[in-house]
């Protein structure tokens, strides 16, 4: 009976989100839950990829090259994480999704299995959490869609933007955060978040007020966002 009435919790949590939930088009899988050993171990990052598909949403690891509206402002995905509740007799799996900013905005009811085998267990527990993401009944609401101009009728020589240069000569810090590092001045106060991509020296950007791409130009490091419907080009001077 106790168990009962916990699942039914949950599952109602689950559903009072889901308003906000249909909003969002991405969900990011990492390739590693943090109490595995290894990348995608048992298939378990990949299992929980194929489950949020399955109901509609996007799916991307962080490697995976992106959507360009989803490389420019990350907070436009949600973030799918698996946590590891096993206790001695049973194997007990949530999942859970946050936003860009770590806040948890879905939690699954709790899948169980008394199966020995890991593999499997982890398997049965996973497909019975995600019994919640079914009761979503998600449907993306588009709102944050932005309309997008069809190239062909730009002139060739007018589609590369040109940016406005602006020199940042504050020295900013790098902190390793998970996925990435957040750059603070010397207040010490976070001036801006940098998230990793596949490419080399090169990352997915949000600051209070801006979302864009940090990357590395010949021996500079650049900050490019758009402001007031303009390109910048801000120039950092980062110390890793």
């Amino acid at each position: 009976m106790k168990k009962t009435i916990l699942l039914f919790v949950l599952l109602m949590s689950g559903i009072g989100f889901a308003q906000s939930i249909n909003d969002y088009k991405y969900v990011v899988v990492p390739e590693k839950f943090e109490w595995l050993k290894e990348d995608n171990q048992y298939n378990l990052n990949s299992l929980t990829k194929m489950i949020f598909e399955k109901y509609g949403w996007l799916v991307y690891h962080p490697t995976q090259k992106m959507p360009d509206e989803l490389a420019l402002d990350r907070c436009k995905a949600l973030y799918a994480n698996v946590k590891n509740d096993s206790g001695l007799l049973s194997t007990k799996l949530v999942i859970e999704l946050k936003n860009c900013d770590g806040k948890v905005v879905f939690t699954s009811a709790e899948g169980t299995s008394k199966e020995k085998a890991y593999q499997k267990a982890y398997y049965q527990a996973l497909r019975e959490a995600s019994q919640s993401v079914a009761q979503l009944d998600y449907k993306y609401s588009g709102k944050n869609d932005r309309p997008v101009k069809a190239a062909a009728s730009v002139p060739a020589h007018q589609q590369a933007a040109t940016p406005e240069t602006v020199n940042n000569t504050n020295q900013l810090f790098a902190q390793p955060i998970a996925n990435g590092y957040q750059l603070v001045d010397s207040t010490p106060k976070v001036v801006l978040k940098i998230y990793k991509t596949s490419q080399q020296d090169s990352y997915t950007a949000v600051s209070e007020t801006k979302n864009g791409v940090v990357f590395k130009k010949g021996n500079d490091w650049v900050f490019e966002y758009y402001q007031n419907d303009k390109l910048v080009s801000e120039k950092l001077n980062i110390k890793f």
